[in-house]
């Protein structure tokens, strides 16, 4: 379906699948006959036992599981999440791969960080989604005097009744839009832990859920640090996705003013056409599809190999934990599924590296002195780890 996060591989485009047309690993050969020179038994007592060469066990060639059978709910919801591409397209011009790692969060019922300069569609990108998906959405610009209680919700004393009764804050929604969350305090930042991570506000020790699904898309700003508060790992961690919100080409730059230039209002999405073509349904459905989807133990342990060469690269000072395996091995198989397919690729595992894994490798200061990203270096350890042939 849509494009990759993070890569420029175009969905519609399967990447083919070389990996299986590769030739077996070659047998060790017996010792040459030689010609005139007739070949006599040798007593088996008259080979050393080391000297005797045995042939190397041939490698299993990777073969994809068969193709599972697919149940009418997991067809008709993957082509209501295909529709939202065009859907978001009407008003967003040239970032359907942000739309797509939104859909692979929303399926994965993880979070997603969006980085990018100002003014490149975050929140109109949201907004577009959340109606294609008739879904709720919300939006909090956090700053530095923003208090733990304007996100979570709090405690309000009602003198008509004199009781206290709890006035839920944003968090409760469907997408949740942070805005530019490295602005504000640590003590804010962390009263989105729980409710990223355990769905649920604790208000005077009373837990109350979120509603489902629950994504919060959180952005930062690459080009300013002054004045900010950058997320800790702990938090970095609980996003399932980084994803670079990245500037328009000169060809969709012209779009976007041609749109504007004929009447486009990106506050009015009815006008604009905007729709309802999928539901919190479809969304349930694809989730409990893409539990389905297989993973061979070939392309498992791929997973865990390129997790740890993140630990053991010199450019980095912290790789990829166990939780970065788990959350690859998971968007690999949302993609897979969202692709056409009921069973994972190293190919996938590829496409959904950078963005799953970016965030969660921290660079020494010497080769950041360099020039170094975590993009260069995930694109060196996915060079080095051997794929499954």
């Amino acid at each position: 379906m849509p494009q990759h996060p993070g890569q420029p591989h175009h969905p519609g485009q399967p990447q083919a699948p070389g990996y299986l047309q590769q030739p077996a690993y070659p047998q060790h050969a017996g010792q040459a006959q030689h010609p005139g020179h007739p070949q006599h038994p040798v007593p088996q007592t008259a080979q050393p036992q080391a000297a005797q060469s045995q042939p190397e066990p041939e490698q299993p060639a990777y073969q994809p599981p068969p193709a599972a059978p697919e149940s009418a709910e997991s067809v008709q919801a993957r082509e209501a999440l295909t529709r939202l591409r065009a859907e978001v397209a009407k008003v967003v011009v040239g970032q359907d791969s942000v739309v797509t790692s939104l859909v692979i969060a929303l399926l994965c019922r993880g979070h997603v960080l969006l980085e990018g300069v100002p003014g490149v569609a975050k929140t109109l990108i949201i907004r577009a989604l959340s109606a294609a998906l008739d879904l709720d959405h919300k939006r909090v610009q956090f700053t530095p005097d923003l208090m733990p209680g304007d996100v979570t919700g709090s405690l309000v004393y009602d003198a008509r009744n004199a009781a206290f009764e709890f006035r839920e804050g944003p968090v409760f929604t469907n997408l949740l839009l942070a805005d530019e969350i490295n602005r504000t305090p640590p003590k804010t930042q962390a009263s989105l832990l729980e409710a990223m991570e355990e769905r649920q506000v604790s208000v005077e020790g009373e837990p109350r859920p979120l509603p489902d699904p629950f994504v919060v898309a959180a952005t930062q700003n690459p080009l300013e640090y002054e004045g900010t508060y950058p997320l800790p790992e702990a938090q970095l961690d609980r996003f399932l996705l980084k994803i670079n919100v990245l500037l328009p080409t000169r060809d969709d730059e012209l779009k976007v003013l041609e749109s504007h230039h004929g009447g486009f209002d990106p506050r009015d999405l009815a006008a604009a056409g905007v729709k309802a073509v999928a539901n919190a349904a479809d969304l349930a459905a694809g989730r409990e599809a893409v539990r389905g989807v297989q993973v061979a133990p070939q392309v498992m342990a791929y997973i865990v190999d390129v997790c740890r060469a993140t630990r053991t690269a010199p450019s980095l000072s912290n790789g990829a934990s166990p939780r970065g395996s788990t959350a690859l091995l998971n968007t690999a198989k949302a993609w897979a599924w969202l692709s056409g397919r009921t069973y994972v690729t190293p190919d996938d595992v590829k496409a959904l590296a950078k963005a799953t894994l970016r965030h969660r490798v921290m660079l020494r200061p010497e080769a950041e002195l360099e020039g170094v990203t975590a993009d260069g270096v995930l694109d060196s350890v996915l060079a080095s780890v051997p794929t499954p042939r």
